[in-house]
């Protein structure tokens, strides 16, 4: 992989529709969510029980399903690459001599050796983090509660 490769990835990197892609999930998740606490308040609201020979639902008795909500959401992305250029150079030289009754003889060698070595290394690490917390019913959805069961426990 090429210098200009990896900063080609980066530059054309879908950042935009990272984040729409995100916004429109969590948007999704909300609705989930939502539509899951609204079910299981008609699951209280039908869930029937007796005390003292008089007969409530849940919600009459003040339990209400759990709300949640997302309050933040991130998206982190990092990338990071090297790149590295090395050369080599080796020279290698020997000599031989040899005197053998009266007649000398030398040999030389040398034996050189060039590497040009390159090298790109790229990494990339991605996150997606969301927070999500309890919040209390919705008030017209309290007060709707309390308006239609509004009979006295006694």
């Amino acid at each position: 992989m090429t210098v200009e490769t990896v900063t080609r990835a980066l530059v054309t990197a879908p950042l935009p529709q990272i984040i729409e892609k995100l916004g429109t999930s969590i948007a999704q998740a909300q609705h989930a969510l939502d539509t899951n606490s609204v079910e299981v308040a008609k699951l209280m609201a039908a869930t029937e029980v007796e005390l003292g020979g008089r007969t409530f639902n849940l919600l009459t008795l003040g339990f209400t399903p759990s709300f949640y909500t997302f309050t933040e959401a991130t998206v982190e992305a990092k990338l990071s690459f090297t790149m590295t250029e090395s050369t080599e150079l080796s020279v290698s030289v020997g000599v031989t001599a040899e005197v053998n009754v009266g007649v000398f003889m030398a040999a030389a060698t040398v034996d050189v050796s060039y590497a040009r070595k390159y090298s790109v290394t790229s990494e990339g690490v991605s996150s997606i983090a969301a927070r999500l917390v309890s919040v209390p019913a919705p008030d017209v959805f309290t007060q709707l509660l309390r308006r239609q069961f509004e009979q006295p426990v006694t």
